[in-house]
């Protein structure tokens, strides 16, 4: 009896330190907005690659704009980025989020990533470095 308790025990404990190992890191699923994407989803594993950039800053990618002017230190890290930009440059028009965007959400994600990996000369920069696998998501 005490075995079975001690084996239930140590089952119970190794499920739970892989549970908590998933849920330390945040992995998202970038473009879901999208109905019809051309290439697959981007599997984004946020935590690790903050940690491997040396990022700690939210506002360095989920970064704030009033009046056409970047707002230091202000965040819109509790956002959709499709909250801003939208799927269609023509569906920016008459837009009321935090500010008139002009950038569709396809081109806001390639301009903050790519131009941050060329910025930094590290990170993919084509389109298959993290367009990988099938749209069946």
């Amino acid at each position: 009896m005490k075995r079975i308790v001690l084996a239930g025990l140590v089952i119970s404990l190794v499920l739970f330190g892989l549970g908590a190992i998933s849920f330390s890191q945040e992995t998202l699923i970038l473009g879901q907005e999208f109905k019809h994407p051309r290439r697959p989803r981007v599997v984004f594993d946020h935590d690790t690659h903050n940690e491997k950039a040396h990022l700690d800053d939210c506002s360095i990618c989920h970064h704030v704009y009033k009046n056409g002017k970047l707002v230091e230190g202000e965040s819109s890290e509790d956002q959709k980025c499709s909250s801003c930009h939208k799927i269609n440059p023509e569906e920016n028009e008459g837009h009321t989020g935090q500010e008139e965007n002009e950038v569709s959400l396809r081109e806001a994600y390639h301009k903050r990533c790519i131009g941050c990996h060329l910025k930094r000369k590290k990170g993919p920069i084509m389109c298959n470095e993290c367009h990988k696998g099938s749209n069946k998501k």
